[in-house]
């Protein structure tokens, strides 16, 4: 791989490769073992929309393995907020680093940006469209608690039409034995090249508005309403509140479900489960820190020595 833009450039043989070497990297830092194995390479983070664990957690992936990192966070902190184009802006950043993770509010911005420069580009999250490096740690989460090589039915609820990180795992899932589940209003449903994707894959799917089709399901992924994706206030207030899953709901379960969220957290995910041996968000947003550095390491093809 050269670049990380889209969910759908991995095979399973990645996937696989990429698992195994986040497992060791866990093993690595939980035994306090040092990973210098970046020590002569720069990141540059470029988050022209908000965010914490993702920025954070690629930052730290580069220190844990020795690197260094130059950051602009903020379209109004960096020189697109003086009308520089994309294109110019990466061009310079091609001379300064030696690997680039791009965070932008316009989907399709990483594919310009994967196309401008010569050294690898990741995408951290581009508008409605995909969050790929996300769905590679949510993909370890659940080999972590419900192992892949058996069969997942895995729940979606919460704004399907604009999660961007839905739009990634789903295409991670379909290399594994699963069936998936969409619960949303029918206003936020699962865009349609989305379904034709699933259809052709012949991963069995499903769509409701009704929260209890969770029960059945092994994994519970929960995400916010995205209020930055609504051009009517008033169309976000009608949805804002429409779910939220918690103890009572989730202590119905018929198999066992784990309850995931990319975070931030808004009402969808109540804090009486925070403490609940289902929920597993937090090490979720940990796991992130794993699954980069292996990221970072196979995009600069550099191997892991542990």
């Amino acid at each position: 791989m050269k670049t990380v833009i889209s969910a759908s450039q991995f095979t399973k043989e990645d996937l696989v490769r990429l698992l195994e070497a986040s497992r060791k990297i866990e093993e690595a830092l939980k035994s306090r073992r040092q990973l210098p194995l970046l020590d002569e390479y720069v990141l540059a983070t470029l988050f022209f929309e908000p965010s914490t664990r993702t920025r954070l957690s690629f930052e730290s992936a580069m220190h844990r393995l020795g690197g260094r990192v130059i950051t602009t966070v903020g379209v109004q902190f960096s020189s697109l907020a003086k009308g520089e184009s994309l294109f110019d802006t990466m061009k310079m950043v091609e001379s300064y680093a030696d690997i680039v993770a791009i965070r932008h509010p316009l989907e399709g911005a990483s594919h310009i940006a994967a196309k401008t420069v010569s050294i690898p580009v990741i995408n951290a999250g581009d508008g409605a469209g995909e969050h790929p490096t996300q769905a590679l740690l949510d993909l370890y989460t659940i080999n972590k608690h419900k192992d892949l090589s058996r069969y997942i039915r895995l729940a979606f609820i919460g704004d399907i039409r604009n999660g961007r990180t839905i739009h990634s795992l789903l295409q991670l899932m379909a290399h594994f034995p699963s069936e998936l589940i969409f619960i949303s209003p029918a206003e936020l449903s699962l865009p349609d090249k989305y379904k034709e994707m699933l259809k052709q894959s012949r991963i069995p799917f499903q769509e409701t508005e009704n929260i209890e089709a969770l029960l059945d399901s092994d994994v519970a992924y929960v995400t916010r309403i995205q209020e930055e994706r609504f051009t009517d206030r008033s169309e976000y207030e009608k949805f804002k509140d429409y779910y939220s899953v918690d103890r009572e709901l989730i202590e119905k379960s018929r198999r066992g479900t784990i309850v995931m969220h990319p975070l931030p957290r808004l009402t969808e995910v109540s804090t009486d489960l925070d403490n609940h041996p289902s929920a597993v968000y937090f090490e979720q947003a940990t796991n992130g820190l794993y699954t980069r550095m292996a990221l970072l390491l196979e995009l600069l093809n550099v191997p892991l020595q542990i």
